[in-house]
């Protein structure tokens, strides 16, 4: 049973680091604020996370629409 319990808890921590770490490089080093998969981990990311996706994004994309998640109720502004 405590062997079960060890390789689920791998398997979480791997896939926490795996998919974090790909939201991350989407959201600090990503090319475009229009990367699918990006957009994807960041519409799965916890509110304060995502809003913090979002400001980081608008500061290195001035003047450029808002990704989908990202965008307010006119969808053109930033949130």
């Amino acid at each position: 049973m405590q062997k079960i319990v060890q390789v689920v808890c791998v398997v979480l921590i791997a896939a926490a680091v795996m998919f974090g770490g790909r939201w991350y490089m989407y959201v600090a080093r990503g090319s475009s604020p229009y990367d699918e998969v990006g957009i994807a981990l960041n519409g799965y990311a916890p509110g304060p996370m995502r809003a913090w996706g979002c400001h980081k994004m608008q500061a290195r994309f001035p003047g450029q629409l808002p990704p989908y998640g990202c965008g307010g109720a006119d969808g053109r502004s930033w949130l």
